[in-house]
């Protein structure tokens, strides 16, 4: 199954808060970013340059989109995308929204993953 994704160009970094801790306001003011709770955790995806000195972070990822919308009932979209990536050792972080996907690579790895998928069949585009 093939997909056609686009690099979102900005840097982003992954942020780590307690279970009790409130989203913060500053993670508002980027194109894209998420938050998930857990009963152990608050995770935030967001833009590297929102985060403020001494959050728990790690950052050094770029984001691919997936171009949707996706239908729910659409099989093995990311099992190819993320297939195509583990194949060729490259880790992602990815995350799925209503309308589509999201991948997080290392900024480092971004030239070896956007070959990879394209040696896969998918269309990665700037």
């Amino acid at each position: 199954m093939a997909s056609e994704l686009v690099v979102l160009g900005s840097n982003y970094a992954i942020s780590k808060f307690g279970t009790t801790a409130l989203v913060p306001a500053w993670v508002d003011g980027g194109n894209f970013w998420s938050v998930s709770r857990t009963p152990d955790e608050l995770s935030i995806v967001c833009e590297e340059r929102l985060i403020p000195a001494g959050v728990h972070s790690e950052g050094g990822f770029s984001c691919l989109q997936v171009i949707g919308p996706l239908a729910f009932d659409t099989v093995g979209v990311t099992a190819s995308l993320t297939g195509a990536l583990a194949a060729s050792g490259i880790s992602v972080f990815a995350i799925s929204t209503f309308d589509t996907d999201y991948l997080l690579v290392r900024q480092a790895s971004l030239p070896d993953a956007i070959d990879a998928l394209r040696e896969s069949g998918h269309v990665v585009q700037f």
